[in-house]
């Protein structure tokens, strides 16, 4: 059995609802976490010699599901306390699953929802797809991450822009099925991550919110959606982005594909458990 273990940071402190964060943003300033979800699917645990072996999940439940060749996890590191009240008090933090027995030496995957899984009415979803926070429509399909940080003063606060959200997604859709029409989607926006050497039983992977709000002023909104939902031109996004090694130009030409296999992402990273 092998678990891969998610932890929330901010550089190198832990972070959790609740309390303060500092040095966040181009102005380094305090926040509050209000949100921390993100999914993550087709998991593969690498060899020496560069072969991979899909990661098979437990049976389906809240937080996993498995269909056809797509497996996908649903990680919460929100727990409904503090400014993060509008999320679910149940947490999960890892992805369980098995593989044959081998020398594996590394790690990868996708965070994002797989196309064949992603655009669908969450009303009547298999869990974890069901959830009305991480649905966009049955056109744009989920959110595949939803990571916000507030004012930890709160509405009365300082931020122009009371809160930054963080919200990763395919965008440019047309096609709507619920008229069974076939979607696309002009920007994928599927963040594609790996470690080539991760032991998963003395590592775990921190999400740090630091490295994702880098260069960027999080107290303002330059243009668009408050913070970066994944639009092709909103200024947010230009930082957020490079962290992501998702192909993004400010000119909404980007292609919404991983930058070299995501090699320069500065989301995820492997640390000492």
């Amino acid at each position: 059995a092998v678990t891969l273990e998610f932890a929330a940071y901010a550089g190198s402190t832990p972070v959790k609802c609740g309390t303060v964060v500092s040095g966040l943003g181009s102005g380094s300033v305090d926040a509050q976490i209000k949100d921390f979800r993100f999914y993550v699917s087709n998991v593969k645990l690498v060899k020496a010699d560069g072969s991979e072996v899909p990661l098979a999940l437990g049976a389906n439940d809240d937080w996993n599901l498995t269909s056809g060749s797509n497996a996908l996890t649903l990680i919460d590191l929100e727990d409904a306390t503090g400014s993060c009240a509008a999320g679910t008090a149940a947490t999960n933090a890892t992805v369980k699953g098995t593989v044959p027995a081998g020398d594996y030496v590394g790690v990868k995957m996708t965070m994002g929802v797989p196309f064949a899984l992603n655009h669908s009415d969450y009303a009547t979803a298999t869990k974890p797809l069901d959830i009305q926070a991480m649905a966009w429509s049955w056109q744009s399909g989920r959110k595949f991450a939803k990571i916000e940080v507030t004012d930890p003063a709160g509405v009365p606060g300082t931020w122009a822009a009371n809160t930054f959200n963080f919200h990763l997604g395919s965008t440019g859709c047309t096609g709507n099925p619920a008229n069974g029409e076939t979607v696309s989607c002009v920007a994928p926006n599927r963040m594609d991550f790996q470690f080539a050497s991760f032991n998963p039983s003395t590592q775990k992977i921190a999400v740090d919110v630091k490295a994702l709000v880098a260069g960027t002023n999080i107290t303002v909104n330059g243009a668009g959606a408050p913070g970066c939902m994944s639009g092709g031109t909103d200024p947010e996004c230009l930082h957020v982005f490079e962290s992501l090694a998702i192909d993004w130009k400010s000119d909404g030409t980007g292609t919404g594909l991983p930058l070299n296999g995501g090699a320069a992402q500065t989301l995820f990273r492997a640390i000492a458990k």
